[in-house]
């Protein structure tokens, strides 16, 4: 994973696929409600870097326990050097969106997900 080449977005699965959005990867552990594999656009789905269903289940968007939840989150991620790899393996240059189905827009795994890579691409360059 090449930093410099490398654009990390974050985009809810149901605003409509943009042209700009790049390698489209949804980062749910579930599919989202109601929304069909053709209508979504992804190109991946990489459940197994979402949150484990206890953090998921535990945090429930609630805003007091975000530094909490990305700790944890963090913390699951290190312990998951298979599911980086894919990561990595899945996003080789250009820009990627990381796709998310809840309805809070700043506080979710996929922005979690984003600094957590952000700040990994930083100590590598």
């Amino acid at each position: 994973m090449h930093s410099e080449l490398i654009t990390i977005r974050v985009k809810r699965v149901y605003d409509p696929p943009d042209r700009l959005d790049g390698r489209r990867i949804l980062v749910d552990r579930l599919w989202p409600r109601g929304l069909s594999k053709e209508k979504a656009e992804v190109d991946v789905w990489l459940k197994e870097i979402s949150p484990s269903t206890e953090l998921r289940r535990w945090y429930g968007h609630d805003p007091k326990k975000w530094d909490e939840f990305k700790r944890r989150y963090y913390k699951e991620l290190t312990l998951n050097p298979d599911g980086i790899e894919r990561f990595k393996n899945e996003v080789i240059s250009g820009v990627v969106t990381l796709l998310y189905g809840s309805k809070e827009e700043r506080l979710n795994n996929a922005v979690a997900l984003k600094e957590f890579m952000d700040s990994m691409m930083k100590g590598r360059s």
